[in-house]
């Protein structure tokens, strides 16, 4: 039991879970305590266990070079054997899928539509950098949208703001992905990542390209009056960060990418200030 719970990566899990209740407080305000409540815990367990059944798989496919790299691991360790943390994978995904299916048949489909990402990313993409930084990008962006089907009926106002939320969330997720494989471009033998393919300055206009989307994006609440003016209070400093990580890109990859970091906690606490004001 133990070795499973270390393959699951508990505190992965609950910032999942975590991400979905962000996104059901930006979707459905006071509903989600209230009427969502419901919908919304089944979608944050439905998280959970996908990101389980996500870490467990990368697992899986990294057992190998784990043997060298990092042996305490469950599986080189042997505190897993094969056979079970495959039949763990399977379950924790099963498990997702049927969550998502009780809240609605939109939350059940982007759970299908993750998963099959996911075996996708590892069994391929994962090696070919760009397409692998695009889908890791998507799956981070898409917990706050599978906050807003799950709580979607028939105002498309929740899943607007969620929408902008995720899209948000995949343009500076992009970004620090690239700008993370500029910082390692001498280390990744293993992974033909952009900038490897185009060189490092390119990547790092790629990168900031990604970032000031972002700020773009950001500027849709106001401008659809989506959010009230709480949520301008505090993604401005936000979109600071972001053209921050955007002009230091290429030059400084380390503190780009971890001001990057500040920048998404900052825009998500925006969201939540501009929903609940």
């Amino acid at each position: 039991m133990a070795g499973l719970l270390r393959l699951a990566r508990p505190i992965n899990c609950v910032m999942s879970a975590l991400g979905v209740g962000i996104g059901g407080v930006v979707a459905a305000r006071s509903g989600a305590w209230g009427a969502f409540a419901g919908p919304l815990a089944l979608a944050g367990a439905a998280a959970a266990s996908f990101t389980a059944g996500g870490n467990a798989l990368n697992d899986l496919y990294d057992r190998e070079t784990d043997r060298v790299n990092h042996p305490n691991r469950p599986l080189p360790s042997g505190a897993v054997t094969l056979r079970e943390a495959q039949a763990f994978t399977a379950t924790a995904f099963f498990v997702a899928g049927v969550l998502a299916a009780v809240v609605n048949v939109f939350a059940f489909t982007v759970v299908i539509l993750n998963i099959a990402l996911m075996v996708l990313y590892e069994a391929s993409l994962k090696a070919q950098g760009a397409s692998g930084n695009l889908v890791i990008a998507y799956l981070v962006g898409s917990l706050f949208l599978f906050a807003g089907v799950s709580v979607f009926r028939s105002s498309t106002e929740p899943l607007v703001r969620t929408s902008i939320l995720a899209a948000l969330a995949l343009f500076t997720t992009v970004g620090r992905e690239i700008t993370k494989d500029i910082e390692d471009v001498r280390g990744d033998v293993d992974r033909r990542t952009l900038p490897q393919r185009i060189g490092v300055r390119p990547a790092g206009w790629a990168a900031a390209l990604a970032f000031l989307l972002g700020v773009l994006l950001s500027l849709a609440p106001l401008a659809l009056h989506l959010l009230s003016v709480a949520y301008a209070v505090l993604v401005i400093p936000a979109d600071g960060m972001f053209i921050y990580a955007a002009l230091h890109s290429a030059k400084n990859p380390a503190r780009s990418q971890r001001v990057a970091k500040y920048g998404m906690i900052v825009a998500l606490a925006a969201f939540l200030a501009g929903a609940l004001a």
